[in-house]
């Protein structure tokens, strides 16, 4: 129980959440003093709550809201901020000075940055462009982008005219877009011509052209040259480069003032079990919530520098862009960060300075299995956080991030999902931080764990839900009339339970000693060993701290009346599977987990399938050991890695 990380005096005495704290207690005539205080009364008191944070944030707006929510009863359906008129971009654009807003770098080094006035200018001519072009609240314009400072910039021209931002990111392949856009009808596409990975350039003009030709919505297409594939105007049909368009318009800046549930972002999930499903965000939604999140969380300030390892495909690019409401730097990377070695981010956080520094479990998981030590090679003084998402990460890997990269920093571990666009739990910079363990339940998420039955439940695992609502939950479905997938994809679960709650997916526990939270991994890729419940975390965290082992991946197969567990092992380097180590994994997991943990095969494979969001994709290896069709491999990162386990297929079956 011994934490790994206490937060100085110092650093609790300036954190953003303690002024915050004094704001409230200031506001209300309150005398709240630690933060599961400060969280129980955001839950009880939610009017109040979101209230506070409105003000504290510092929202931009033509009118104010005259309620915060109409009925918390409706559920899904509660209405925010009723009454507000505002605009997103002018609230992510406040600052106009000199300041260095976006940094865009690649795996070369640094490519371009913009002012924080100079972005508002171009943001401004772009946007009127769009407007010209026809373009009008409510619109789709979508984005095939790498991760560069003009997907920023177009992102923020399209909401500030009231249209709604759609992003794949430039790694997808045009089967993939082609699922995602072609559900939402766009009217502009932000093009780029390629992406760099791991020293090469990937021209996508081909994809592209598969996108155009398969989106009928679409009037313009903006191209963007990243690679020097020669995007030219005219090589496709109703087609200008991003430069001229830019060029092409000046005029006064107009952000058009809308409801607080106007359309922001359409998000999708990753596909990885059907065709993605289209979220709907709310702009005032998405922009108070990360607003807490960046400020209060991540104690982001004006004179942080922040860069986080995401392609806009993925949320946290979403959220990245938030941060530009602090006045804080941004930094983007385009480009393996691995290469061409493992320092390749570290040295960026040295040359940019940069004091927030995102990544997920599977990067640090993969520096530790080669034995990194970041924080003996590089310059790492700038450094004061590390936030880290995407799957879970180990007690061990939260010792590693202390030993090997920096003593003094809140390592930020993070959990929430696109379907928020933001967190249900996370860091607390005024707290300590444990192995293995998010802080605590973000303000204003009023979250609990279940067993099956819909009870709660503290110290053994269960479902993660939500029990009321929160304002960046999904407006709706796209083409879902009477939110019928809305509510299958997340009320249904515990509904013959009595229970109307947001069951998010994930398998978890809460620590009624420390009230933080470890994260199991998915819940649909739990594992049912005569009937007692396996998460797929809790075998990566005993197998993947074993030298030999870089990475792994646990499927349950139907086996008789019953599931067993075969684990796939990825060796480090210079390894092999021989069978003495398969017994010292089982050994290891009877003793550190459970005899049900242990694998009835263990096999070793080349590669594990990721998501383009570095998830790990049980699903279609599971599918694959059961004889089902996997669909939506163009959602996967590597999705060659599926020939392996479809090659292997017979001889599972067989033994």
């Amino acid at each position: 129980m011994r934490p790994l990380w206490i937060p100085s005096e110092d650093r609790i005495r300036e954190a953003n959440l303690t002024k915050f704290l004094a704001f409230v207690n200031r506001k209300y005539r309150l005398k709240i003093k630690s933060y599961p205080d400060l969280h129980r009364w955001s839950v009880d008191k939610v009017s109040d709550f979101w209230s506070a944070i409105w003000d504290y944030t510092g929202i931009v707006c033509s009118r104010r809201f005259e309620t915060v929510v109409d009925d918390l009863a409706k559920f899904p359906g509660a209405k925010w901020f009723s009454g507000a008129r505002l605009n997103f971009a002018e609230n992510l654009l406040r600052q106009r000075d000199e300041k260095i807003a976006v940094v865009s770098r690649t795996e070369v080094g640094r490519l371009s940055q913009t002012t924080y006035s100079d972005l508002f200018q171009k943001v401004r001519s772009l946007g009127n462009a769009l407007r010209k072009s026809g373009i009008a609240p409510g619109d789709r314009v979508a984005g095939y982008m790498p991760n560069i400072g003009n997907t920023a910039i177009a992102m923020l021209a399209a909401t500030s005219i009231g249209a709604v931002w759609a992003c794949c990111g430039a790694e997808l392949g045009s089967g993939a877009v082609l699922d995602r856009l072609g559900q939402v009808e766009p009217k502009v596409l932000f093009a780029a011509d390629g992406y760099v990975y791991k020293g090469k350039k990937f021209n996508i003009l081909p994809n592209v052209e598969k996108v155009v030709d398969g989106v009928r919505s679409l009037k313009k297409i903006v191209l963007t040259s990243h690679i020097g594939a020669e995007a030219k105007a005219g090589d496709l049909s109703s087609s200008v480069t991003f430069d001229d368009l830019i060029k092409s318009e000046s005029g006064e800046a107009r952000f058009e003032q809308l409801p607080p549930d106007h359309p922001i972002y359409i998000m999708f999930t990753s596909g990885t079990t059907g065709k993605p499903k289209c979220m709907v965000q709310g702009a005032a939604g998405v922009l108070v919530n990360q607003l807490k999140e960046t400020m209060l969380h991540a104690d982001l300030k004006k004179t942080d520098c922040i860069t986080y390892i995401a392609s806009p495909s993925w949320m946290m690019w979403n959220w990245l862009m938030s941060c530009l409401a602090t006045g804080a730097r941004i930094v983007l990377h385009d480009g393996n960060p691995l290469y061409p070695d493992w320092g390749a981010m570290w040295k960026l956080v040295q040359e940019e300075k940069v004091s927030i520094f995102g990544c997920s479990a599977s990067y640090i998981n993969y520096l530790r299995t080669i034995d990194a030590k970041p924080g003996s090679t590089y310059d790492l003084s700038s450094l004061r956080e590390i936030s880290q998402t995407g799957s879970p990460l180990s007690g061990g890997g939260f010792e590693w991030v202390y030993r090997e990269v920096k003593e003094n920093l809140h390592l930020n571990s993070i959990s929430g999902g696109t379907d928020i666009n933001g967190c249900f739990a996370g860091g607390v910079p005024i707290l300590p931080v444990h192995a293995g363990e998010l802080q605590a339940p973000g303000l204003g998420m009023k979250i609990n764990v279940y067993d099956e039955d819909g009870r709660p439940v503290v110290n053994v695992t269960g479902e993660l839900v939500c029990e009321a609502p929160a304002p960046s939950m999904p407006l709706r479905f796209w083409n879902d009339p009477g939110d019928v997938r809305y509510r299958e994809a997340y009320f249904e679960y515990y509904k013959l339970k009595g229970k109307n709650v947001w069951r998010h997916g994930d398998f978890v526990i809460i620590h009624s000693k420390t009230g933080g939270l470890t994260f199991y991994g998915r819940s649909d890729a739990v594992i049912k060993v005569s009937g007692v419940r396996v998460g797929t975390s809790e075998i990566y965290n005993v197998v993947e701290k074993m030298p030999e082992v870089a990475d792994s991946l646990a499927v349950g197969q139907n086996f008789g009346e019953d599931q067993r567990i075969i684990l796939f092992v990825k060796m480090a380097l210079g390894q092999v599977l021989t069978e003495e180590l398969r017994e010292k994994i089982r050994l290891a997991l009877r003793a550190e987990a459970s005899p049900k943990h242990v694998p009835a095969l263990i096999l070793e494979a080349p590669d594990i399938p990721y998501t383009l969001n570095m998830k790990k994709v049980e699903t279609a290896v599971a599918n694959i050991v059961n004889n089902r069709p996997v669909t939506n491999r163009d959602a996967l990162a590597n999705p060659e890695s599926l020939h392996f386990y479809a090659e292997l297929l017979p001889m599972i079956q067989r033994k």
